[in-house]
């Protein structure tokens, strides 16, 4: 279990302990999108989904807030993507970053979910107050390379991903749209053009409404080689 803090809008805070964590894929409203996503998995050999959309549990303890997640090799990377977070009395909208193991992947995405963090904004919106506003929403992700050299890989909106509500009425159904649960939606295509596999991740989310951001970003660093 983690501990998440979300500074609001209004300036109060919101904090909930993480019991349920739940990752969305394959979850875009356009299904050439989708296909596209599929296609860029497929080129690293992972097999596509059984079923569209798809929702991978994850330990609840990997919901952080953090500027530094470890991996064991090389062949990972983030995907921008927003998170529904249930609170006691509100539902909470922020940027999140689904840091993925490549490698293991192939073997089973949610194995390779669960091997790296869903990072977090440190912000975040009540849902009622920019519901009106969702699809305009935008969302980004920056890699830095190893020269230091920061370029845009994904850049779209919300309206490219299933909505919030779809989810809010899935999770009620379930017996999950309650206090401590963590959504993590999805995301948008990445440019292929641009390496993935960087040394650190940053996401954006931008209201164009009021011009509010949430951002996340992280470090990525490699763990010592194991002995034995």
């Amino acid at each position: 279990m983690s501990e998440l803090t979300f500074e609001l809008p209004d300036g109060s805070t919101a904090s909930v302990a993480v019991t349920t964590l739940l990752n969305a894929g394959y979850a875009g409203r356009n299904q050439s999108d989708v296909q596209a996503h599929i296609d860029e998995l497929a080129e690293l050999g992972i097999p596509g989904p059984e079923t569209i959309p798809s929702l991978y549990p994850v330990s609840p303890y990997l919901a952080q807030q953090t500027d530094h997640v470890d991996v064991q090799h090389a062949k990972t990377s983030g995907e921008a993507e927003w998170a529904l977070v249930f609170t006691a009395d509100d539902v909470l909208l922020t940027v999140a970053c689904d840091h993925t193991d490549r490698a293991l992947e192939v073997h089973g995405v949610a194995w390779s979910k669960n091997a790296s963090p869903d990072v977090l904004g440190a912000q975040a919106w009540r849902l009622s107050d920019v519901e009106a506003d969702l699809d305009a929403i935008t969302l980004e992700a920056f890699v830095t390379d190893a020269e230091g050299e920061e370029r845009q890989i994904q850049n779209g909106t919300l309206a490219e991903l299933l909505p919030p509500r779809y989810w809010i009425d899935r999770l009620t159904e379930r017996g999950e749209a309650r206090e401590g649960t963590v959504l993590i939606s999805g995301t948008i295509p990445m440019d292929g053009s641009v390496d993935q596999f960087a040394r650190a991740w940053r996401v954006v989310m931008t209201n164009p409404a009021t011009g509010d951001r949430i951002e996340a970003g992280y470090e990525v660093e490699l763990m010592p080689e194991p002995i034995g």
